[in-house]
């Protein structure tokens, strides 16, 4: 293999994450692994993580990762965010714990699979080569338990405004974080006031027209292209939108972010495909143990009555 040719422009970036991958398997992480009985799936996609910045929801992934096993992993792209990292080198240690979690599945045996973004583009020099068990490629073709072959990519090569006008990429990058660190304060405030999470970006992205008409229109196209590539279906990401449809024959999936839905895709052992809303899944687990604390809270006092 010839060498690599490293790009200048991302170069201290890739450096100072690629520097730290030492660590990464061996460091304790900050937030300890739950050793606990592990939904087993066989399959796993998530995508838009954007670590590296402060909208990246890593208290909740690190939860999904420890809840959660699979056969496979793949890494939809923008698991990184090269595009804030550059401006600002932010990682705080819960971003370094899901790095480290991932590293860890990797040595367990799980086959993980990451397929770079927009805004992780930088390691899209590395494609083909494997980084202590993760393989990294452009994109890749899964082949489902039931037989169904699916087109796994990130998607933003099918993004008329991340082709053509960078800039125009960037300024709406801006916006977006802005409303991010507006959903951040809105959740502290109802974390607050032990109300569930919940997404501003995304309440408002599915009220505004233009913003559902973009969405539709990047499922039917990814949809026409994986038609083209003879499969029976695409997995993206890129849009921040978990989403199944049936396009013109072929099943589009999308597995969303974990920035403003906190969503997975994942294939059970017989080919079925479910997607998973992480925040209700909390949600549901703090609702069952608030019920069974009040259940066990009535019968101490029924016991203390009949004593």
């Amino acid at each position: 293999m010839g060498a690599i040719t490293r790009l200048p422009f991302d170069a201290a970036i890739t450096d100072r994450l690629l520097g730290q991958g030492g660590d990464f398997g061996t460091l304790e992480p900050s937030v300890p692994e739950k050793i606990i009985e592990r939904r087993q799936y066989r399959t796993v996609w998530i995508s838009d993580v954007h670590l590296g910045t402060r909208g990246c929801n890593a208290e909740m992934l690190i939860d999904f990762l420890d809840h959660v096993d699979s056969d496979t992993m793949y890494l939809v792209g923008d698991i990184f965010d090269g595009w804030q990292l550059k401006k600002k080198f932010y990682w705080p240690a819960t971003h370094n714990d899901i790095v480290w979690r991932i590293m860890k599945r990797a040595k367990r045996g799980t086959k993980i699979v990451y397929i770079p973004g927009n805004h992780d583009e930088m390691f899209r020099q590395f494609t083909g080569l494997d980084f202590g068990g993760v393989k990294i490629k452009r994109q890749a073709i899964h082949t489902t338990a039931d037989g169904r072959r699916l087109l796994v990519l990130h998607g933003d090569e099918f993004d008329a405004i991340t082709l053509s006008h960078r800039w125009l990429a960037h300024a709406g990058d801006f916006a977006y974080h802005m409303m991010m660190t507006l959903n951040r304060w809105v959740n502290l405030y109802r974390r607050a006031l032990k109300l569930p999470y919940w997404s501003l970006s995304k309440y408002a992205k599915h009220k505004v027209k233009n913003a559902v008409e973009f969405i539709s229109n990047f499922e039917e196209i990814v949809a026409h292209e994986a038609k083209t590539r003879d499969v029976d279906g695409v997995i993206a990401g890129h849009i921040h939108t978990a989403d199944y449809r049936h396009i013109d024959g072929i099943d589009y999936y999308n597995d969303g972010d974990w920035v403003e839905g906190c969503t997975a895709l994942v294939e059970h052992e017989d080919g079925r495909m479910e997607i998973l809303h992480w925040a209700d899944e909390i949600a549901a687990r703090e609702r069952d143990a608030a019920a069974a604390t009040t259940d066990a809270e009535v019968r101490v006092t029924e016991a203390r009555v009949a004593a």
